[in-house]
């Protein structure tokens, strides 16, 4: 019996991978359980996952292996581990490359750090990561392209392997693996949730309490299909997990810390969303709305000149944290803020202050 997580590579299988599907650090892994069965033959676990998991290349495999990936009855085992009877076989293999050509293109990127293995980049707004249906260049992956062509590194497939991504519309920091070793290792630290990720919101509303969790299972809306939905069971959707801190209040607004335990698409737009706190004009979700504040016209034309300074939603992936795939040392980066929500924070700022004088 073989059971297939994919952790929302479903998006792209019914092919609605529009730019609103690569949302904040869906994670780019695949997870197979799979249990022998009573009658199953001592066999070594590579040509065991070999033979059962359709279209997995033997490279694949070894990959996994050598990342301490492949577990049996939950304990990690090598690549020659025989399998026996009703043994419990999990494995976490790093997605495979995309069929999609990917052409250097000259766009310009923020890289914060780079080595053999990794390159850490601070995402701009706008920048779709991958290409996908309806953005065939112009990404992400086509920058990295250029830049390791001219900078002469011989990167195995050209472009870098994906471990997580972001939203077009998302600001931040985003890790990109050299070579398919460096991806597994890092997609099994996704895996298991050891990789530490913060981010930055402006939501609307106030909070009574100062931290606070959501949980929800995310899934497909059943009411729009490029919008994901809170559900209250696993019936429909996968269990997804949102802490957050209040870090300043605007009364009408607030500035929040998240910090993701899964990587659910669109996971803090609408966790945020459901409990009653769409993030600051995400049109997708509602927030492009005056939701909280008064009905005056100056307060109206205020709202409106945020909306226009960031014609985006309010969210940035600020820290990121892990274990280097190769030194084993752990690697820490913080981001600025970028200047459309430096200038919208301000102007909140001014706002409440020359309220209270």
């Amino acid at each position: 019996m073989v059971e297939r997580n994919l952790n929302d590579i479903e998006d792209e299988l019914l092919g609605t991978q529009t730019e609103e599907l690569s949302e904040e650090s869906t994670e780019l892994y695949e997870h197979f359980r799979i249990i022998a069965d009573k009658g199953q033959t001592i066999t070594r676990v590579d040509k065991f996952l070999q033979n059962r998991i359709e279209n997995v290349s033997r490279n694949r495999i070894q990959q996994a292996a050598k990342a301490g990936s492949i577990f049996v009855n939950d304990k990690v085992v090598k690549q020659n581990y025989k399998v026996k009877p009703n043994d419990v076989v999990s494995v976490v293999l790093s997605y495979p490359p995309r069929e999609v050509e990917i052409i250097p293109e000259d766009i310009p990127i923020n890289i914060v750090y780079e080595d053999d293995d990794i390159v850490i980049v601070n995402k701009q707004a706008g920048l779709v990561v991958h290409p996908g249906h309806g953005n065939f260049n112009g990404t992400l992956l086509n920058a990295l392209a250029y830049h390791f062509k001219e900078t002469r590194q011989n990167v195995e497939n050209g472009f870098g392997y994906l471990v997580h991504r972001i939203d077009k519309d998302t600001t931040g920091l985003m890790i990109v693996a050299k070579n398919e070793t460096a991806q597994t290792i890092l997609a099994k630290q996704f895996f298991e949730h050891s990789i530490t990720r913060r981010y930055q919101a402006l939501v609307w509303g106030d909070f009574n309490e100062d931290e606070g969790t959501i949980e929800g299972h995310i899934g497909r809306s059943l009411k729009d299909r490029i919008a994901m939905a809170v559900f209250p069971d696993a019936s429909h959707g996968k269990s997804a997990v949102t802490h957050y801190k209040v870090l300043e209040h605007f009364n009408y607004v607030t500035l929040v810390e998240c910090r993701l335990e899964t990587g659910r698409t669109h996971q803090i737009r609408v966790h945020f969303q459901h409990i009653g706190h769409p993030l600051f004009n995400d049109y997708l979700y509602g927030g492009d709305a005056i939701l909280k504040g008064t009905t005056f016209t100056k307060y109206r034309q205020f709202i409106e000149n945020c909306f226009r300074e960031i014609p985006r939603h309010c969210l940035h992936a600020k820290i990121l944290g892990f274990v280097h795939p190769t030194t084993g040392e752990t690697m820490y980066f913080d981001s600025e803020l970028p200047s459309d929500m430096v200038s919208v924070l301000d102007k909140w700022r001014n706002y409440i202050k020359t309220r209270t004088e």
